[in-house]
């Protein structure tokens, strides 16, 4: 399927997205270079595989997605939850606290933005010219 038969909808989609009448046209041009230069058919192929793993029955194909996801979860619960609310309880009961580990949300991030998907924050970039 073409990007440029289905701009009217993906228009309606940017007017939301995007309210500025010069960014919004940038985007569309954007989008028709991505499609001419075949950068979108990759990033639509790459859907379709998605699509087909995250089908799939099998734990080593579709689980790999849900279990980096629930890692990135635990990990973020475990920094902001668990671990202020027992070095209180641990302090409140302790002569000598032990130190508890601290999790690199630095490295985390970028793995959990990416499974989210605002990747599309680059897309902006390069319509402002910035990347």
């Amino acid at each position: 399927m073409s990007i440029l038969a289905a701009l009217p909808v993906i228009g309606g989609l940017l007017d939301k997205l995007i309210p500025d009448k010069d960014a919004r046209a940038a985007a569309q041009e954007l989008l028709q270079q991505s499609e001419q230069s075949g950068e979108l058919q990759l990033m639509l192929g790459q859907m379709e595989v998605n699509k087909v793993e995250a089908s799939s029955g099998s734990l080593f194909r579709g689980g790999w997605r849900p279990a980096v996801g629930w890692v990135c979860a635990s990990a973020m619960f475990y920094s902001f939850v668990l671990s202020p609310i027992l070095q209180f309880a641990v302090i409140l009961l302790m002569d000598k606290p032990p130190t508890f580990p601290k999790l690199s949300m630095g490295e985390l991030m970028p793995v959990l933005m990416g499974m989210l998907g605002f990747g599309a924050m680059r897309m902006n970039e390069k319509i402002k010219g910035v990347g």
